[in-house]
């Protein structure tokens, strides 16, 4: 199609440049793809997305799982071999491209294409399950709004005798009766709010007042970004701040209680022999892939909407070290708790809690409830755990929506077409959801957690995209896209990354952890059923068989030899964008006409680059 200047336009959903000018006046026009108003709500809407749940549930809960300080070592390794790289290189290629999570890959080799069908299956799989912690948290705050908070005491009727207010305990009580108690805090979770079952092949019925609150979650999320850039933008000013106020009122509360040492100290010291056990390099690779929302496709749609000539290395490295120092300071607001509970409870920190996601929403809320007028302070710290995963929830859906949009924007980007086809995700997304909100759900939960959206399958992936990036497409030359974009050449470090150590260290985890697999165990005791495990398997293998599946797919239906096919598949699109050095030299072959440019060529674009005709051969 045509712009107003005549300038050729690129139709993502073939590679193909084509012409609609014999199409009708009356066509219908379609709609702008849109761009950030300003560098401020990139960022924000990255800082969102990043910095959430990841930070202040699952961060502190791996440090917790796998011998506190310990972990830090395998975590930094990742961090600055996979974390910061990856993060970089799927940020400078939606920049670079303007194309969501798969077309952006088809321009860049369409034999990798399966890479981006295999980032929005995760993602996919990812939105059924993540905005469960936001019905939660919904939960907790329609019950924050009472002077006493239900999880403080013992009153109430989901309570059992061995229920114990230990902030209020006599010294002098029977201790055999404290080693068999409970907290009222883990009572309120495990039996008003998951009410759950003894195994996942007791699923039980939906728990309606949680449908309730995992609608109201879907409801925001889809006024959110109902409108694309327009509503996201505005909207992550405040989901994306809010809650850092929030934290740090949190931590100092946290530091300040007795006992708060003893958490903190098993949160700086390693346990060195953990190293040996392949899981915690796991969970830390893990970490880093899931908190940096790698491999997902939402930062190469996120960085669509840059304008080109973004400085996205600066952005990247800014985001990174503030998303990893969010998660440091969350630890010790999270681990001062624990060693409170501790201190009250007389028990090593180990005990003191469930391993699960559930340990933000016991540690946390004890912190709460021990606050001069609790129910204030719990109503504002729910609001920022619903906040937080706001924002990475609802730029997952983004992700989602912009690469299926930007694969048929004929079709997608017409009025209101793209605000229905949203309201049908959520729709589809909610029902999904509602099989995590029976009596058996969280085991439910757990599978998606540790299987569909964690683990080998980020990391399967991000070898992939590595390669294709660094060895396919050409290290060297994405260097000279990111330097024509940014004005300079970043660090060869991170191009090294990209050669080597990212992939080999992906590569090596992911080999590493199929040979010493260990199936999941619900609370480190209840072991699956076989078909548990097998469907687990089933959500990892759905996302990774696409890579796959396409190579031979595209290898098959492709025509010539298979030299002639290899070639053909692995070069990219001539509609992707010229550096000036590649301008200069097109010039060079076709000289300008006596009036200063040829007559059967169209001008230059917005940015300044020459278009490619379709039948051109350079």
């Amino acid at each position: 199609m045509k712009d107003m200047d005549g300038v050729a336009k690129r139709d993502p959903s073939n590679g193909h440049t084509k012409s609609l000018d014999a199409a009708p006046q009356s066509e219908e026009k379609l709609v702008e793809r849109g761009q950030w108003t300003n560098k401020m709500e990139f960022v924000l809407s990255v800082a969102g997305e990043i910095i959430g749940l990841g930070n202040v549930w699952r961060f502190p809960y791996l440090c917790y799982k796998n011998g506190g300080g310990a972990f830090f070592i395998p975590y930094l390794i990742f961090l600055f071999t996979c974390g910061i790289p990856v993060f970089f290189l799927e940020t400078a290629l939606g920049q670079y491209t303007s194309q969501g999570g798969i077309t952006c890959w088809r321009m860049i080799s369409p034999l990798f294409e399966g890479v981006g069908y295999a980032t929005q299956v995760i993602v996919a799989l990812l939105n059924f399950y993540y905005i469960i912690v936001l019905a939660w948290g919904i939960f907790y705050l329609s019950f924050s709004f009472t002077w006493d908070l239900p999880w403080s005491s013992c009153n109430n009727t989901w309570n059992t005798a061995t229920c114990t207010e230990f902030q209020r305990r006599n010294d002098s009580l029977d201790q055999s009766h404290l080693e068999n108690a409970t907290s009222p805090v883990i009572e309120f979770w495990e039996r008003r709010v998951l009410r759950i079952s003894s195994g996942i092949d007791h699923i039980g019925s939906v728990h309606w007042d949680l449908a309730l609150c995992l609608l109201l979650a879907w409801v925001m999320c889809y006024f959110c970004i109902w409108k694309g850039v327009k509503s996201t933008g505005k909207v992550v000013y405040f989901t994306a701040t809010f809650p850092y106020l929030m934290l740090l009122i949190l931590l100092i509360r946290g530091v300040t209680l007795p006992g708060a040492s003893r958490g903190i100290q098993f949160y700086l010291y390693p346990d060195l022999g953990r190293l040996g056990d392949p899981q915690v390099w796991m969970d830390a690779g893990t970490q880093i892939f899931f908190s940096y929302a790698i491999c997902l496709g939402c930062l190469t749609a996120l960085g669509s909407y840059n304008k080109y000539n973004n400085d996205c290395y600066r952005d990247c490295l800014a985001l990174c070290f503030l998303n990893s120092g969010t998660s440091f300071v969350a630890g010790f607001a999270i681990f001062s708790i624990l060693g409170f509970m501790s201190y009250e409870q007389n028990v090593p920190i180990s005990e003191v809690a469930e391993s699960g996601p559930g340990l933000a929403f016991i540690a946390y809320p004890r912190a709460v409830s021990m606050m001069p007028f609790s129910p204030v302070w719990a109503c504002f710290f729910f609001i920022m755990i619903v906040l937080l995963g706001l924002d990475s929830q609802f730029v997952c859906v983004e992700s989602l929506v912009t690469s299926v949009v930007d694969m048929y924007p004929t079709v997608f980007r017409r009025k209101n077409r793209r605000e229905l086809f949203i309201l049908a995700v959520s729709i589809v997304s909610y029902l999904v959801g509602l099989i995590m909100l029976t009596e058996g759900g969280m085991y439910v939960f757990q599978l998606f957690d540790y299987y569909a959206a964690s683990g080998m399958c980020l990391l399967f992936v991000a070898v992939f995209e590595t390669v294709c990036i660094a060895w396919i497409y050409g290290a060297d030359r994405f260097y000279d896209n990111i330097e024509d974009m940014i004005g300079y050449r970043p660090g060869a470090i991170i191009k090294y990354c990209w050669l080597f150590f990212t992939p080999a260290t992906c590569f090596g985890t992911f080999a590493f952890s199929l040979i010493k697999y260990t199936p999941l165990k619900y609370n480190n005791e209840y072991v699956y059923p076989w078909w548990g495990y097998a469907l687990g398997w089933l959500l990892a293998l759905s996302s990774m068989v696409c890579i796959p599946l396409w190579v031979v797919y595209h290898v098959y239906i492709t025509k010539g030899t298979l030299k002639e096919r290899l070639y053909y598949l692995t070069r990219p699109s001539p509609d992707l964008p010229k550096t000036k050095r590649e301008q200069q030299r097109l010039l060079s072959i076709f000289p300008a006409d006596p009036d200063g440019l040829d007559p059967q060529r169209s001008p230059p674009n917005m940015d300044g680059y020459l278009p490619v005709n379709a039948e051109s051969h350079c």
